[in-house]
């Protein structure tokens, strides 16, 4: 569905990705792990239009893909950002609503507006209330069922668990999972490693700029060298 092909982005004199080559396939989820600075937010700011790369390629669904957001967005491709970013000042009903902004069929728009709610029971009971009174669990949830809103096939997610408790957490990768089983493609960006990799069917390890690992998510699970630098007490604990 999605080929990334030798891809460069720079900041200024700063080469943030250097040949970044990865693929994902109809109906995975696939995650990207990696440390802070690895590069793992500019590769998906760069797949959604955000950034321009500098060289490289990315295609979706055998096409190159559009290099502005909007078109990108139309094609098919939404984007969970980090931080959230939702509109604060606006009802969590119209920030979902912003999700399909380009969209006109309204029948499936309102079918799909109570998938997000039956999805979210919590936006569904908050859906008058202004998006920046919300927990910050709940605007993950709003920011996840914004995307939905898109009716995009390839979902991207960065790094959905950050700054949430550990019990919310665990709600996020649920809801992760929940997404999937409603035939949506997922590229993974999450600094928990051990929660990505067990959600995950495949996984790529990006450090400064460069991927250095790639398989299934088990096996790259299992690499005693990704184990020691990101899964930390977590993989011992769980054997």
């Amino acid at each position: 569905m999605l080929n990334v092909e030798n891809l460069h982005v720079a900041y200024g004199g700063i080469r943030a990705l250097k040949g970044v080559s990865l693929t994902v396939n109809e109906g995975e989820i696939v995650t990207i792990i990696g440390a802070n600075g690895a590069g793992k937010s500019t590769l998906l700011n760069a797949i959604s239009g955000f950034l321009k790369p500098a060289a490289g390629s990315i295609s979706f669904k055998g096409k190159p893909l559009a290099r502005r957001p909007d078109l990108i967005v139309r094609d098919g491709v939404c984007h969970v950002p980090e931080g959230r970013l939702v509109f604060a000042n606006l009802s969590v009903e119209n920030n979902l609503a912003m999700g399909a902004y380009l969209r006109n069929d309204k029948k499936a728009v309102a079918d799909d507006l109570e998938r997000v709610y039956a999805l979210f029971p919590r936006l569904a009971e908050r859906s008058k209330q202004s998006a920046g009174t919300l927990s910050g669990g709940e605007q993950q949830m709003l920011a996840m069922g914004r995307a939905l809103m898109t009716d995009g096939e390839l979902v991207l997610m960065d790094e959905p668990s950050l700054g949430l408790a550990p019990l919310l957490v665990q709600t996020v990768f649920e809801i992760i999972g929940e997404i999937h089983k409603l035939g949506k493609t997922i590229l993974l960006v999450e600094q928990n490693a051990f929660k990505a990799l067990s959600v995950a069917d495949r996984a790529y390890v990006l450090e400064q700029g460069r991927i250095v690992r790639e398989g299934k998510a088990s096996e790259v699970a299992a690499d005693p060298a990704v184990r020691d630098a990101y899964l930390g007490a977590e993989s011992k604990a769980g054997g």
